[in-house]
């Protein structure tokens, strides 16, 4: 048994040095950013890139247009927790693809509570200035699961 932990360690060791540094700092936005959201009731208000971002939610309703200073919303509550997230580099320092699953209950400021918020998530940033920016995105809830109600930039 401690073998088989020991080469478990070391295997998940090894995957962290073959990400390359776009993957690890990508990886370290989206972590950054859902608990900076979870801590505040309301998104970084960074994270859109300069030509805006477009997006499906999970709502599934039509495709959105998220201006730049968008604040990524309000809630009232925010428990979503980001799992198995996987970063793909495009062009390295410059554009990367993540997917992942979101999961928790998460209800907008005024809105419906989504109780088993349950999504894949694939997001498209981009780096602007030093930082990573979101330039299109896509949720679709999972089979069980739920997205939210909110189909539109208030």
């Amino acid at each position: 048994m401690k073998i088989i932990m020991t080469l478990s360690t070391l295997a998940f060791g090894l995957a962290l040095l073959a990400q390359t540094s776009t993957e690890k700092e990508v990886l370290k936005t989206i972590v950054d950013g859902n608990q900076y959201t979870m801590k505040n009731l309301t998104g970084p208000g960074d994270g859109i890139s300069k030509n805006g971002s477009l997006e499906f939610w999970s709502s599934g309703g039509l495709l959105q247009e998220v201006p730049p200073n968008d604040t990524g919303g309000s809630w009232d509550v925010f428990k979503i927790y980001p799992k198995h997230i996987q970063v793909i580099t495009l062009v390295e320092g410059q554009a990367a693809v993540a997917m992942y699953y979101s999961e928790g209950s998460l209800q907008p400021k005024g809105g419906a509570l989504a109780s088993h918020y349950l999504t894949r998530v694939m997001e498209v940033y981009v780096k602007e200035d030093g930082k990573w920016k979101l330039r299109a995105a896509h949720w679709s809830p999972i089979t069980g699961g739920g997205g939210t109600t909110q189909t539109a930039i208030e």
